[in-house]
C-alpha cells in the first residue's frame, strides 16, 4: 500500500473548503453590506423622510465609514486568524506523530543491530525491553497530548497483550483513566448548535463539571424540567469531529510508514479497523439504537443481574439516558464490604458476553473494558439468586455474528474445552481461515494462554511464569507471525478477541477462588446449547415432522448428545459450588474436562 506523505494530511484535517484571505475579506464584507446601505439610505437624496434632515457634517461621514470599514478589516483579520491557529495546530499534532515515529524508528533499528552484534541471550532480552520501554513512553506523551482518537487507540492497545510486549501494553494502562475534559462553555456552544436551545430550555439542572470523561465523551449529570427526573447527558468532545479525519489519517500514516520499515510487522489492519468503528462510534444515534435493542434483548433473560440504561433520546453528538451509577467491578473492597461474591460476577460477565457471542439475534459489545461496566449492589435479588447488578455503558460499538460462524466458533471451542485438537484445527479453518502451522499461535491468541497449556488443559490459573513465557515467545520472533496472521483473519474475529481479552483481564482483576474454570464451563454451556440448536433446526429441514421415525431417533440422539454435556457441566458447577461454600481453593485444578 502506498505510504502517505505527511504533507497530504491536511486534507483530511477539516470538511470545510479552504478560502484564500482575500476572498474571505470581500465575503465578509459583503455580509456588512446591508448595514452600509441602511447608512447609505440616510443620507440619500428623495421622498424618504430622512431626506427633509440636513445633511451630515463630512466629519461625520468619514467616521461613520472608518468605523464600518474597521469593523470589516478586523473580522476578516480575526477570520483568518483563526485558520492560522487551526494550521498550527495541525502542523503541531502531525509534528508530534512524525516526530515520535522517526525516533521511534531509528530506535529499534540501532537496537536491533546492536542486539545481533551481542552474544550474551539476557544481554540482547534486555536491551530489546529496554527499546521497547523508551519507545512506549513517547508514544505515550504523543497520545496524551493529542488526545481524543488517540487515547483511544491506546486503550485499544493497552488491552492487546497477546500481540503486543508488556513494556507497551503495561506503559499505556494510564490511559484506561486518563481521558481530556471539554470545558463546560464548549459543551453549551455545542448543545445550543445541535438542538437550537439553551441547556437550561430542557434541564432544570446541569452539572458543570462531568462525572466522567472518557476518549470521545463526557457524562454530566442533569435534571429534565418538564419531569424532574435525574439522567445522565453523554456528550461528545465538542473538538473531535474537527481533529478525527486528521486523526485517523496520522494513524493510517503511522502504520503504513511502520509497515515499510518492518514489513514483518503490518499493522495496517489495525487501523483499517479503526477506519470502519470510529464513525459508528462517534454517531450517538445510532449508539442510542444499540443500546434499545440489547435492553430489549436481555429482557428476556430476568435471571442476568444485567442493566442497560434508558435512552431518553439522542442526537449525533448529545445522549440523554437514565442515571444509573455504579462502582468498578475491580473495586474489590466495595464487593467484599458489601458481600457480593467475586465468583458470582466472574459468572455472570460470563453468561453476559457469552449471550452476546452466541445468543440468537442477538449483538455483541465490542468494548468492554473496564470503564464501561460498573457494579452496585441490588436491594432485592434477582430470580438468578444475585444481590447485585451489573451495569453496561458505551453502546457505541456493536457486531453481529454471522450465525455459520456462531457454531464453527462453538464447536472450536468445545474441542478446545475437549483437549480433542485435530477439531480444535479443523474449525480453527472453518472460523479464520488458519493453516496448521498458524494454528499453534491462534490457539494461543483465542485463549491467551500459551500453547503448552491450551494442548493440556485451559483450566488452571494464567500463573505469572506462564505470561513470561509468552512475552518471551513474542520477544523471539513470533510477533511478527501473530502480526501476519491477524491481518489475514476476518474483521468480527478480531473484534471477538479483543472482547474476549478485555473480559478475560476483567476477570482476572476480580481475583476470583475459582480461577477460569467456571468461566470455561459456562462457555462450554452456551456452545453445547448453539450446536444442539443446529442440530434441530437440521432435523426441521428434513422432509416429515419431528414426529417421523427417522426425525424422531435423530432428535432424541441429538437431545441426549446436549443433555450428556449439560449434566456434566451442571455436576462440575455443582462440585466447584460446594469447595467454594466449605473455603476450598480451586484455583490449580488441572486436566481437560471431557464431554
Amino acid at each position: 500500500m502506498k505510504c502517505l506523505s505527511i504533507s497530504s494530511l491536511g486534507r483530511f484535517a477539516s470538511n470545510r473548503s479552504w478560502t484564500c484571505s482575500n476572498c474571505r475579506t470581500q465575503l465578509l464584507i459583503a455580509n456588512v453590506k446591508p448595514t452600509q446601505r441602511s447608512i447609505a439610505r440616510q443620507y440619500a437624496t428623495g421622498s424618504s423622510r430622512h431626506s427633509r434632515r440636513p445633511p451630515k457634517s463630512p466629519r461625520t461621514r468619514i467616521t461613520v465609514l472608518t468605523a464600518t470599514a474597521t469593523a470589516a478589516t478586523g473580522a476578516g483579520v480575526l477570520a483568518f486568524t483563526d485558520d492560522i491557529k487551526y494550521g498550527y495546530e495541525t502542523t503541531e499534532r502531525t509534528g508530534r506523530v512524525a516526530a515520535a515515529l522517526a525516533i521511534c524508528i531509528n530506535d529499534y533499528r540501532t537496537t536491533l543491530n546492536t542486539r545481533d552484534q551481542t552474544e550474551d541471550p539476557k544481554e540482547q532480552d534486555v536491551v530489546l525491553r529496554a527499546c521497547h520501554k523508551r519507545c512506549a513512553e513517547r508514544t505515550l506523551k504523543v497520545l496524551e497530548k493529542n488526545g481524543g482518537i488517540f487515547i483511544k487507540l491506546g486503550q485499544h492497545l493497552s488491552a492487546m497483550t497477546y500481540l503486543l510486549p508488556r513494556e507497551w501494553t503495561d506503559t499505556f494502562i494510564p490511559l484506561q483513566d486518563k481521558c481530556p475534559v471539554s470545558s463546560f462553555e464548549s459543551i453549551e456552544e455545542m448543545f445550543r448548535f445541535d438542538t437550537g436551545e439553551e441547556l437550561k430550555d430542557y434541564f432544570s439542572e446541569f452539572s458543570e463539571q462531568p462525572i466522567g470523561a472518557a476518549s470521545l465523551a463526557q457524562v454530566h449529570l442533569a435534571t429534565v424540567k418538564e419531569s424532574g427526573r435525574k439522567v445522565a447527558v453523554k456528550v461528545q468532545h465538542p473538538g473531535l469531529a474537527q481533529w478525527a479525519p486528521l486523526d485517523l489519517a496520522l494513524t493510517k500514516f503511522t502504520f503504513s510508514t511502520l509497515k515499510r520499515f518492518f514489513p514483518e510487522y503490518d499493522l495496517e489492519w489495525l487501523s483499517s479497523e479503526m477506519e470502519v468503528s470510529l464513525p459508528q462510534e462517534l454517531d450517538f444515534q445510532l449508539e442510542a439504537a444499540n443500546a434499545i435493542r440489547t435492553q430489549k434483548y436481555f429482557a428476556q433473560l430476568p435471571e442476568l443481574p444485567l442493566v442497560i440504561p434508558e435512552v431518553l433520546w439522542a442526537k449525533k453528538r448529545i445522549l440523554v439516558m437514565a442515571n444509573e451509577s455504579g462502582h468498578r467491578l475491580d473495586d474489590l473492597e466495595y464487593l467484599d464490604s458489601n458481600h457480593i461474591d467475586r465468583d458470582e460476577v466472574s459468572a455472570t460477565l460470563a453468561r453476559v458476553f457469552n449471550e452476546m457471542i452466541f445468543g440468537k439475534n442477538a449483538s455483541l459489545h465490542c468494548d468492554p473494558h473496564g470503564g464501561n461496566l460498573a457494579i452496585r449492589k441490588s436491594s432485592r435479588r434477582r430470580p438468578g439468586g444475585a444481590n447485585f447488578e451489573i451495569i453496561i455503558y458505551d453502546h457505541g460499538l456493536y457486531r453481529d455474528i454471522p450465525e455459520s460462524l456462531q457454531r464453527s466458533y462453538a464447536k472450536m471451542w468445545l474441542a478446545v474445552i475437549d483437549g480433542n485438537m485435530p477439531a480444535m484445527r479443523r474449525y480453527a479453518h472453518e472460523v479464520a481461515g488458519i493453516t496448521d502451522e498458524q494454528f499453534p499461535l491462534f490457539a494461543s491468541a483465542i485463549t491467551g494462554r500459551d500453547y503448552t497449556v491450551v494442548s493440556s488443559s485451559i483450566m488452571k490459573t494464567r500463573s505469572e511464569e506462564e505470561k513470561k513465557s509468552m512475552g518471551d515467545a513474542l520477544q523471539e520472533g513470533l510477533l511478527s507471525d501473530l502480526v501476519t496472521m491477524l491481518g489475514q483473519v476476518p474483521r468480527i474475529i478480531l473484534l471477538i478477541l479483543k472482547t474476549n481479552d478485555l473480559t478475560r483481564s476483567l476477570d482476572e482483576n476480580l481475583h476470583t477462588r475459582q480461577g477460569p474454570m467456571r468461566s470455561f464451563m459456562i462457555l462450554a454451556r452456551y456452545c453445547a446449547r448453539t450446536v444442539f440448536r443446529e442440530q434441530v433446526e437440521e432435523i426441521r429441514a428434513r422432509p416429515g415432522s419431528l414426529l417421523w421415525p427417522g426425525n424422531a431417533l435423530r432428535f432424541v440422539a441429538a437431545w441426549m448428545g446436549y443433555l450428556r454435556v449439560e449434566l456434566k457441566l451442571e455436576a462440575f458447577e455443582l462440585w466447584l459450588s460446594v469447595k467454594r461454600m466449605v473455603g476450598m481453593n480451586t484455583v490449580h485444578y488441572g486436566g481437560a474436562v471431557s464431554l
